[in-house]
């Protein structure tokens, strides 16, 4: 499907890039919440139950990267798992780059960021947002094979039983289709 083949796992498919944090042997998960802030997220994340299902996955790094968000997890470093926090880059590309498996919030930008990186991607839906385009966004996406969403209160589940091998590839440079989709899920366009 012109994806391109990168490293495949059993729990991975051909085209989505499976590489690492820099490390053969990091497994990275990036979470992240874009300019906004989103607290539900970074905390659910961040919680120990939550920190024992991604470990139990293979992964031994979280990268939180939590806006203006008022919930600040302590970073910490063991001989078997890393967590690092921070507010803002100039640009989140590199963390995109090196992670296994990228957690966002819905924002357009972030989603397009990650699928163009060819990532793994878990979009998690803000319920306090209100009249909340994102919502119509990632149920479309999901609906065409590119990424699992759900709620915080449904993450370490989705987390558990997810299964890359679903997961297709969104063609890649294609900005004026991405903003004719968008167009289409926020009505504008018919």
């Amino acid at each position: 499907r012109g994806c391109g083949v990168h490293v495949v796992s059993a729990t991975s498919r051909p085209g989505l890039d499976i590489r690492g944090c820099g490390s053969r042997a990091m497994k990275c998960v990036f979470v992240t919440v874009g300019t906004t802030s989103f607290d539900d997220l970074i905390a659910c994340v961040s919680a120990p139950d939550s920190l024992q299902i991604i470990q139990s996955l293979g992964y031994n790094r979280l990268v939180l990267q939590i806006g203006r968000g008022k919930v600040v997890p302590e970073p910490f470093s063991t001989e078997s798992f890393i967590l690092d926090v921070y507010r803002y880059k100039d640009s989140l590309k590199e963390d995109l780059q090196k992670a296994d498996l990228v957690i966002s919030h819905a924002g357009a930008g972030s989603c397009l960021e990650t699928l163009e990186e060819r990532k793994p991607l878990i979009v998690v839906i803000n319920e306090k947002l209100m009249n909340n385009h994102q919502v119509e966004l990632a149920k479309q996406l999901h609906k065409d094979g590119h990424l699992f969403y759900c709620t915080c209160s449904m993450l370490p589940g989705l987390l558990q039983s997810m299964d890359f091998s679903t997961l297709k590839c969104f063609p890649p440079g294609q900005p004026e289709k991405f903003s004719a989709f968008l167009d289409k899920v926020v009505g504008l366009q018919k």
